[in-house]
């Protein structure tokens, strides 16, 4: 029997046209109730795009601004945004087989080789690690087309620099090619700031005393090179339209890591720079990355990670003591200006309306009113591969346009650019799923087998990494495909934020809109797969012959639905207590959205405080209901800020939530697990402590003025978000966020 789609998961609408263009998303409602609606993943051929590919029916519910508002409503919201009134080398590595060589000849009969090797370069072991794959496998750009990029923008390559440092450190188009070679841009005076030594010693299997030498902060602030550093190419689609004309050459070849450089790959895991300096991608900007950003991206993914959520992680953080860039901030007193219930220019509306604006002011952002200088820093960030759905993307896009240059009915097999789309997948598959999707393949060169295990595994990670994201209230804010990796791990900690006041679209990035609003999310993770999907579909449909890639496009995005869908449904089964295949708890979660959102509820606090209820009420039949709501609503006068509710609950809403929580614990009742496992499972499930904007802007400004001891404290917090932690880690984390949190630009909202 044919599942039902639930508000679970929430999936963007590509409208088709009587042109075949491809459109952006939009995303559509009900006013005050949300309904099932057809989602169309539509078909494209736009000056923007470069595909004709038509996506399968996905009936999915959306999630849109209007779905919370009545009819003639919305205009009442606008503008309530008040600003201030501001106005806006050193050492080329050997190979292995060299280093093998010396270790073993050199000095022999005295001592420890290795031991000497160390004293003099405490880095050898990583660089005898060193082992690049995406250099290996892949390919560079060829010298014709550097020659022809070279003439777009009037540059000449260096004669003895294979890096070519003169026009790989500046914004150029590139034309073909998996990466190009480029030298990070080293920071000046380099202070190391933070290093995880879980990272370190886990992943690339560096020694403490490794990192902290002073080789070690050299080479992470990009200033010594141990081997081979690249950026690479990858393409721009949002939602699932591929975007080409607002790259600087208006073809897409100019989009790829502006700021990210790759210094090598290490007992598996890939080391990229965040913030080294400018590459062929830059489009422009100075490739540098502030001390700011830089925090959040650091402590960012150690929190996911720590949370129990895929991730890319931080090995380092260096900050220049000398270095600084600007960028547009928010002055003193940049907010929203929120109006009570009673503001007189609401008097026309029904308390419910009244609300419903309310919400819906409060997602309003506003942008940066100043420029502000500060330092430079460099995050480096370690994950098994950073390969993005947007390379596969790329390649294929090249692949189809080389075939209609050449005229030909089917896709053209013999070209460079089929070749490199080939040469991406077996990588793709080699680094995210090589004991499943490579190794049983790459004997018989067998790509359209080993493609098909790549969607299936990519499908099933996708999805439970985006579920993993609603259960602890994250929202990625610009998940474009290019920003979404094949493995299905959570990477670029931009405009992320953790959800304080629960809101089914919250985002922190002023250009998120409603397609990254936090429950919308899924939409974005399917939109992402089906760009993959499109792609790939291209080698699938030619090795079958007769099937066109419409087909397998449909084939596989009908298959990951249930995947998708099946996975949402999970994540609210389990917060509430019930076990992950428990579908009755489904109309719980139905009737217990609506509620949150309307007693603006704190989601961590809120999702904590439901599992102490289960703690200290184990006996199933108790039906003293009341005793349980003030067990979830906490005190405020014994501790600010600790109830989930951001507002007092009138008695109407009291009601409604003692009636919620009596349906609950009928439906727990009913399940017939013991108590001690509900709780047990909901306290896994639900993180006492997450990683607030507001605790991130007291960490970063203490930092930015050389008082790091809040920033070590955040750091050691983030490492156990289900423990109790200490009276004085409650008393400071475990609560709401204050009301100016709510409202302040750099807070609650960031560009």
């Amino acid at each position: 029997m044919q599942r039902r789609f639930s508000t679970t998961l929430l999936l963007t609408r590509f409208g088709s046209s009587s042109s075949n263009s491809r459109r952006g998303s939009t995303c559509f409602g009900l006013p005050t109730r949300m309904k099932y609606s057809p989602c169309l993943f539509g078909t494209t051929s736009t000056s923007n795009t470069v595909s004709k590919r038509s996506f399968s029916l996905f009936t999915k519910r959306c999630v849109t601004t209007t779905s919370f508002i009545l009819c003639g409503v919305p205009a009442v919201t606008q503008a309530w945004v008040v600003t201030t009134n501001t106005s806006l080398q050193q050492q080329q590595p050997r190979s292995r087989a060299t280093q093998a060589f010396m270790s073993t000849s050199t000095n022999s009969g005295v001592g420890s080789n290795a031991d000497a090797q160390m004293t003099t370069d405490p880095l050898a072991t990583v660089r005898m690690a060193l082992d690049n794959s995406w250099i290996a496998q892949l390919s560079a750009e060829t010298p014709e087309n550097l020659k022809k990029s070279l003439a777009r923008v009037g540059g000449k390559a260096g004669k003895d620099d294979e890096y070519n440092s003169a026009v790989n450190q500046a914004k150029r188009p590139v034309l073909n090619g998996h990466y190009v070679k480029v030298r990070p841009t080293g920071l000046s005076e380099p202070r190391m700031m933070l290093t995880s030594t879980a990272v370190a010693s886990e992943w690339v299997k560096m020694t403490t005393e490794q990192l902290e030498s002073e080789d070690f902060t050299q080479w992470v602030s990009g200033n010594l090179h141990l081997g081979d550093s690249w950026a690479t190419p990858y393409a721009l689609s949002i939602m699932g339209t591929r975007y080409t004309h607002n790259c600087p050459y208006g073809d897409g070849t100019g989009y790829g890591d502006g700021r990210a450089i790759s210094i090598g790959e290490f007992n598996g895991y890939e080391l990229q720079l965040k913030g080294a300096g400018k590459t062929p991608f830059c489009r422009g900007a100075d490739g540098r990355a502030v001390l700011r950003s830089s925090i959040r991206e650091f402590l960012g993914s150690e929190a996911m990670h720590y949370l129990g959520v895929d991730t890319t992680r931080a090995l380092s953080l260096v900050v220049s003591d000398v270095d600084q860039t600007q960028r547009p901030w928010y002055a003193d007193g940049t907010q929203l200006q929120i109006p009570s219930p009673d503001d007189p220019r609401l008097a026309q509306y029904t308390p419910e309306q009244r609300t419903q604006i309310l919400q819906n002011v409060r997602l309003q952002k506003a942008d940066p009113n100043i420029m502000i200088a500060e330092p430079c820093a460099i995050t480096c960030r370690v994950a098994p591969s950073f390969v993005r759905i947007g390379h596969i993307d790329l390649f294929a896009r090249r692949a189809e346009k080389a075939s209609q240059v050449n005229g030909k009915e089917r896709f053209d097999t013999s070209t460079l650019e089929w070749k490199e789309l080939e040469d991406m997948i077996w990588h793709a598959c080699y680094r995210e799923y090589k004991q499943t999707a490579h190794d049983p393949f790459i004997g018989t060169k067998d790509l359209p087998a080993a493609a098909d295990v790549l969607l299936k595994e990519s499908a099933r990670r996708l999805a439970a990494m985006v579920a993993g994201w609603l259960r602890v209230g994250f929202a990625q804010g610009n998940f474009n495909a290019d920003n979404c990796l094949v493995g299905g791990r959570t990477m670029d900690y931009g405009p992320f934020g953790w959800m304080e006041e629960y809101h089914p679209l919250f985002a922190k990035w002023t250009g998120s809109g409603e397609h990254f609003g936090f429950l919308n999310q899924p939409s974005a993770a399917f939109a992402n797969y089906a760009v993959m999907v499109e792609s790939v579909a291209l080698i699938l449909a030619t090795a079958a012959g007769d099937e066109s890639p419409d087909k397998v496009v449909e084939k596989y995005t009908k298959a990951a639905q249930p995947i998708f869908q099946e996975a949402m449904e999970q994540v609210f089964r389990v917060k509430m207590g019930f076990e992950a295949e428990h579908e009755p708890a489904d109309a719980l979660w139905e009737s217990l959205e609506p509620l949150m959102r309307k007693s603006r509820v704190d989601w961590t606090l809120f999702w904590r405080q439901l599992t102490y209820v289960m703690r200290d009420f184990q006996d199933m039949e108790s039906t003293d209901f009341e005793a349980m709501l003030d067990a979830l609503y906490g005190d405020d006068e014994k501790r600010e800020g600790s109830s989930p509710f951001y507002e007092a609950l009138s008695d109407e809403g009291r009601q409604e939530w003692l009636a919620w929580i009596q349906q609950w614990r009928t439906a727990l009742s009913a399940a017939g697990e013991m108590p001690e496992t509900i709780y047990d499972r909901m306290r896994i499930q639900n993180p006492k402590f997450v990683l607030r904007e507001w605790m991130l802007v007291q960490a970063y400004q203490s930092a930015a003025k050389d008082e790091q001891a809040e920033l070590y404290d955040l750091y050691n917090l983030i490492q156990r978000p289900y423990d109790e932690g200490s009276d004085q880690e409650t008393s400071l984390y475990y609560r709401r966020a204050p009301d100016e949190a709510l409202t302040t630009g750099g807070t609650a909202f960031m560009s």
